[in-house]
């Protein structure tokens, strides 16, 4: 759903704040509600963005992407810095089709 929060003279309000609210509004629990997209309107007093409401934790989990989960604190952020990346990323370009996962895998 869209989602349109009037706040005149304040400043934006939070992510976690909108998902209260709206779990209020709908008679559901906070933690089943996803709110994400949100921009500020130029000169401020209006903010729209998106929201889900699911039916429970875990279809929240099965459907949202993983970095959502991890703002929501529901899941880890990925481990490992840009250099490994980058050097994962190189690696892989020596091979070609599904031989570039098993470059990616590492040495075991």
């Amino acid at each position: 759903m869209v989602v349109d929060v009037l706040h005149p003279g304040l400043a934006t309000i939070s992510r976690d704040a909108i998902r209260e609210k709206i779990a209020k509004m709908y008679k559901t629990e906070k933690d089943f509600v996803s709110v994400f997209g949100f921009k500020t309107q130029f000169g401020g007093g209006k903010t729209t963005g998106f929201g889900l409401i699911y039916d429970s934790v875990e279809s929240l989990k099965k459907f949202e992407p993983k970095y959502r989960l991890v703002r929501l604190g529901l899941a880890e952020p990925p481990k490992g810095g840009r250099k490994q990346r980058k050097e994962k990323k190189n690696r892989a370009k020596k091979f070609r089709g599904t031989a570039k996962a098993k470059a990616s895998a590492g040495k075991k």
